[in-house]
């Protein structure tokens, strides 16, 4: 039997009714808000009747709404597996046009971010950032480059910058354990979530910095521990979720960075520029027309 509730609903999905294919399409697209949704309130958003959601739960093959619940609060709690993720996306996208399907998927990350990101919160962590004595960064494995990609213009922009791309416990600590009630932690996680992530998030909480949070929903268990929440969709798009929407999300928190220093940064990089063309780091020059070949003889 097949037990992945993604899956399961894939499959069936030709064979629901009208009804239930709301359901079966809202689950897909926001899981992390139906787990914790009772059937009236599911149906209620869905449009449909608390009956009509509860045979959808028999359908799939569990014993009531309870357990299906439940089976969308262990997806969120443990979320997908490798495999799994190659099992449901060779099922969504089957032969289909992947280019496709997956930038659509991406452009409707954006969108929801647009819509479920706190403007308060993002606000707030850009008044942090720019006033704390020291910015630590955490990201590691795949968010690991995002992370780098933070700091990398965080570093120009501030001199306080301490990037932490590590797994390690022990290295961590040495990393974060100046940590005071003065600076500022920017953890990123998304699906699957990193232990060291919420570590970090938990030990400088309890330092008194500010922790910033940047992960994909409020089920994330990196929330607990945050000041400020920034919410970016990361859904499936193959064997590991797509970091679109996070990306964008950094990008404006380092224009809304830099416009808060503008006199500043303006400054920092008229420095940067003489630097960069003084050694060349940029081209500033086309590169020549090709000769026209020469006659033989």
């Amino acid at each position: 039997m097949i037990t992945h509730l993604l899956t399961r609903i894939d499959l069936m999905m030709n064979s629901f009714s009208k009804g239930q294919k709301r359901i079966a399409l809202y689950i897909e697209e926001h899981y992390d808000k139906a787990a914790f949704m009772t059937a009236s309130k599911l149906g209620e958003t869905v449009g449909v009747s608390e009956s009509t959601v509860v045979r959808f739960a028999t359908e799939l093959g569990y014993d009531g709404y309870p357990k299906l619940q439940k089976a969308m609060q262990e997806m969120i709690r443990n979320k997908l597996t490798s495999v799994q993720r190659i099992e449901v996306t060779s099922s969504r996208i089957g032969d289909g046009n992947v280019l496709d399907s997956v930038l659509g998927q991406d452009i409707d990350k954006i969108r929801r971010t647009i819509e479920e990101t706190s403007h308060e919160d993002f606000n707030r962590a850009v008044e942090e950032i720019c006033s704390a004595k020291r910015i630590y960064i955490f990201g590691v494995r795949s968010t690991a480059a995002i992370a780098s990609f933070l700091a990398y213009y965080f570093e120009l922009i501030f001199d306080n910058v301490r990037l932490i791309n590590t797994t390690s416990a022990t290295t961590t600590y040495e990393h974060i354990f100046r940590i005071t009630s003065d600076d500022v932690m920017i953890g990123i996680s998304f699906p699957r979530y990193s232990s060291m992530a919420i570590e970090a998030m938990d030990f400088a909480r309890s330092r008194g910095a500010h922790a910033i949070a940047i992960t994909d929903s409020m089920a994330s268990p990196l929330v607990q521990s945050a000041d400020s929440i920034l919410i970016a969709r990361s859904d499936m798009a193959s064997i590991v979720d797509s970091l679109v929407a996070p990306l964008s999300l950094i990008n404006a928190l380092i224009v809304a960075t830099v416009l808060k220093k503008k006199d500043e940064v303006s400054a920092t990089f008229r420095s940067l520029e003489q630097v960069w063309n003084r050694d060349g780091v940029y081209t500033n020059h086309e590169r020549p027309e090709p000769k026209a070949p020469q006659n033989a003889g």
